[in-house]
C-alpha cells in the first residue's frame, strides 16, 4: 500500500452475506470478448480512483467457511441462564427436498431447544401474501436423514411428504441461542471510525490519509446501511461523523433483520422486519396505524446526515417495494427527497448486473424467459464520482431519475398484464407480492417479537415503472440497451415450471424478451413489437445509434467518458448474438 498515491478517501463496503461484490459493482469483470480486465479485480476502477477499500464481518450467521467474512457475537443471557423464546425460519424451494436447515439461504441455524417440541408450528403458504396452512405436527420432525431415515437434530427439518418446489414453507419454534445480532452495525461504525479516525499508524495503517468515508452496500447490504441510518448511527462515539457519502444499492424501501433479538440477518422474507415502516427519508403518517416516522429522522438534527445516492433496478419495484421509498403509504402522492438525497432507477435492469450471452438460470433459479442481460455497473461507477465531487466539492450530482405519480410514470403492476400478455409466451406474473403493514407485537419497541408470524394488516400501495409499446420502462436512468432496444429488458421474470410456481415471479431477476429478427419472423409470432431488420437497417447503423445515445447520457452526467468504448462493444456484441453475426 502507498497511502501517497491514494485519493484520502475510504470505501467502506458491506459484505454481502460474508462476500464482497465491490469488485463486481463497480470494476466490472469483463465479459465482452476482446476486453482486458483481471479475472478478479476487474479494470481496476476503484484501485486506479485512488481509494483505500476496506470490509469487516459483521453478520453473525454467516457460515465459518474460507473466504468469507462473518463474526462471532456473544449470546444473550438473564445471569447464567439464556434466553430462550420462538424465531421464524421460511423457506421457498426451488427443488422438492425431504430436509431442509433451519437457517435463511444456508447460514448459520438457530437450533431448536427441543426436537420433541410439540408447540412448533409448520405451515405452508401457496404464495407469499397467500393463507397459511398448517401441517400436522406428526407428518415433520426435528431431523435429518441417516440413509433415508430420519434422525433427531437441533439444526434441520424433515418432511414425510417432502418440501415441494415452489411453495412457501415457516416454522415457528423455540430455541436458547439468542446471539446480540446489532452488534454486527455497531461493528462497521466503529471500524470506519477507527480508520477515520485513530492518528496512530501502529494502530491504524489508513492514520492521517483519509479525508471522507464513503459506505457502500447492495442488496442485503444496501438494507444494513438503510438500518444504519435510521438507528442514527452515524454518529460515533466520540460524537464525529461516520459515513460521508452512503451508497445503498437494489435495497428498495426495506431494511432487514440487523437488530432484534432472534434475528436472521440475511433473510428478507416480504412479511419480516424489514418490511416495517417508515420508508421514506422525510417523516410521513401513516393514516392507517397513526404511525408518525421517516428513515433519517435520528440523523436530520444531529449534523451527521451523509450525502446519500439511492440505486434501484427494475426488479426492486416489481418485487412490491421500491417504490414505498419515494410515494407515501397511501399510494396517493410523491414524497419529496432530502436535499442531501439522490434516487436513481437503472431502468430495465435486474437485481444484480445483467450477463451476456443469454441464460435462463442464475444461482439455482430458472426463469421463464432468459434472464435480464442489462449490465448496468458503468453507472455506478459514474455515480461514485459523483457522489465525491458532492462530499469534497459541494457539486450536486445529476438530477434524481425514478418513477413518479405526478409524471404518469409509477403505475399498478397489473395496469401492464395486457402489454405483456402480448409479446411473445404471453406469459406474465399472475401474483404478485404485496407489502402489508405487520404487528409483532407490543415488545417490539424493545426488539422482541410478542408474536410470530406478524399479525397482518392492509397492504400498502405500491408501483411500478411504466413502459413504451416494446415494454421498456420510460422512468430512470435509461441504458442505449433501452433507448437503442433489441428486446424487452423487464424487473420481473416467471418462475420456470420445473421449479414450481410459475405463476409467480422470481426474487431478484428479471427477463429478456427479443425482439424479431425480420419482419416475417415477427409476423408469424404476432409480435406487436417492431423487428430488428425493421428498427435498424445494419449494424453500423446500430453501433452510431448506440454510441449517441451512450454519448447523451455522458453530457447528461449519467456515464462516464472512459466508459464508451466498452458500452459500444458490449452493445455490438448483443447484437450479434440477436442476429448470429460475427
Amino acid at each position: 500500500m502507498n497511502p501517497a498515491r491514494g485519493n484520502r478517501r475510504l470505501f467502506f463496503e458491506v459484505v454481502n452475506r460474508g462476500r464482497i461484490r465491490a469488485f463486481r459493482m463497480f470494476d466490472g469483470v469483463a465479459e465482452t470478448p476482446n476486453l482486458t480486465c483481471d479475472e478478479h479485480l476487474g479494470n481496476g476502477f476503484l484501485l486506479q480512483q485512488g481509494y483505500t477499500l476496506a470490509w469487516c464481518g459483521w453478520q453473525w450467521d454467516v457460515m465459518r467457511v474460507e473466504g468469507m467474512l462473518g463474526t462471532g457475537v456473544p449470546q444473550a443471557t438473564v445471569g447464567d441462564t439464556p434466553v430462550s423464546g420462538h424465531v421464524l425460519c421460511q423457506w421457498w424451494p426451488n427443488a422438492t427436498t425431504p430436509t431442509l436447515l433451519l437457517a435463511d439461504r444456508m447460514h448459520q441455524p438457530y437450533p431448536t431447544a427441543d426436537v420433541a417440541d410439540s408447540d412448533a408450528v409448520l405451515t405452508v403458504r401457496e404464495h407469499e401474501n397467500g393463507p397459511r396452512q398448517v401441517i400436522p405436527r406428526a407428518q415433520w420432525r426435528f431431523a435429518r436423514l441417516d440413509r433415508g431415515t430420519p434422525m433427531p437434530a437441533t439444526i434441520s427439518i424433515w418432511l414425510e411428504t417432502g418440501f415441494q418446489a415452489g411453495k412457501i414453507y415457516e416454522c415457528v419454534y423455540r430455541t436458547q441461542h439468542a446471539p446480540v445480532v446489532g452488534l454486527g452495525l455497531l461493528g462497521v461504525r466503529d471500524m470506519v471510525s477507527h480508520l477515520k479516525y485513530v492518528p496512530d499508524q501502529q494502530q491504524n495503517p489508513c492514520a492521517g490519509h483519509i479525508d471522507y468515508a464513503y459506505g457502500f452496500g447492495a442488496s442485503q447490504s444496501g438494507r444494513f446501511l438503510r438500518h444504519f441510518l435510521y438507528l442514527g448511527l452515524n454518529t460515533d462515539e466520540a460524537g464525529r461523523m461516520v459515513f460521508d457519502g452512503v451508497m445503498p444499492h437494489i435495497a428498495g424501501a426495506r431494511r432487514g433483520e440487523f437488530n432484534h433479538r432472534f434475528a436472521q440477518p440475511s433473510a428478507a422474507t416480504l412479511q419480516g422486519s424489514g418490511t416495517l415502516f417508515p420508508f421514506t427519508d422525510n417523516e410521513q403518517v401513516d393514516p392507517v396505524t397513526g404511525q408518525r416516522d421517516g428513515l433519517l429522522r435520528r440523523l436530520m438534527h444531529t449534523g451527521h446526515c451523509p450525502k446519500i445516492v439511492y440505486t434501484n433496478t427494475s426488479a426492486e419495484y416489481w418485487r412490491g417495494d421500491a417504490s414505498l421509498s419515494h410515494v407515501s403509504v397511501d399510494g396517493t402522492t410523491d414524497v419529496a427527497l432530502p436535499e442531501t438525497v439522490r434516487l436513481y432507477l437503472f431502468a430495465g435492469t435486474q437485481h444484480g448486473p445483467g450477463r451476456l450471452p443469454l441464460t435462463h438460470t442464475a444461482e439455482g433459479a430458472r426463469g421463464h424467459y432468459p434472464l435480464n442481460s442489462v449490465d448496468y455497473t458503468p453507472l455506478l461507477r459514474a455515480i461514485l464520482v459523483h457522489l465525491d465531487r458532492w462530499v469534497s466539492h459541494n457539486e450536486p450530482p445529476p438530477p434524481s431519475r425514478y418513477p413518479r405519480l405526478t409524471e404518469g410514470t409509477a403505475v399498478p403492476a397489473q395496469s401492464l398484464a395486457v402489454l405483456f400478455q402480448g409479446l411473445p409466451g404471453k406469459v406474465f406474473p399472475a401474483i404478485m407480492p404485496q407489502p402489508q403493514r405487520l404487528d409483532f407485537g407490543p415488545a417490539w419497541e424493545h426488539g422482541v417479537a410478542s408474536w410470530l408470524p406478524p399479525r397482518l394488516g392492509e397492504p400498502y400501495k405500491t408501483f411500478v415503472p411504466a413502459v413504451d409499446g416494446d415494454g421498456n420502462e420510460v422512468a430512470g436512468i435509461r441504458l442505449p440497451e433501452l433507448t437503442v432496444p433489441l428486446a424487452t429488458y423487464t424487473g420481473w421474470n416467471p418462475r420456470h415450471a420445473s421449479q414450481g410456481a410459475p405463476e409467480q415471479s422470481l426474487r431478484m431477476h428479471g427477463a429478456t424478451i427479443p425482439f424479431a429478427l425480420t419482419s416475417s419472423v415477427r409476423e408469424q409470432s404476432n409480435d406487436v413489437r417492431p423487428s430488428i431488420a425493421e428498427r435498424y437497417p445494419s449494424r453500423e447503423v446500430y453501433r452510431e445509434l448506440v454510441s449517441k445515445a451512450a454519448e447523451a447520457l455522458i453530457a447528461e452526467g449519467y456515464l462516464l467518458p472512459a466508459d464508451l468504448d466498452e458500452i459500444v462493444q458490449r452493445a455490438i456484441w448483443r447484437y450479434n448474438l440477436c442476429t448470429a453475426q460475427s
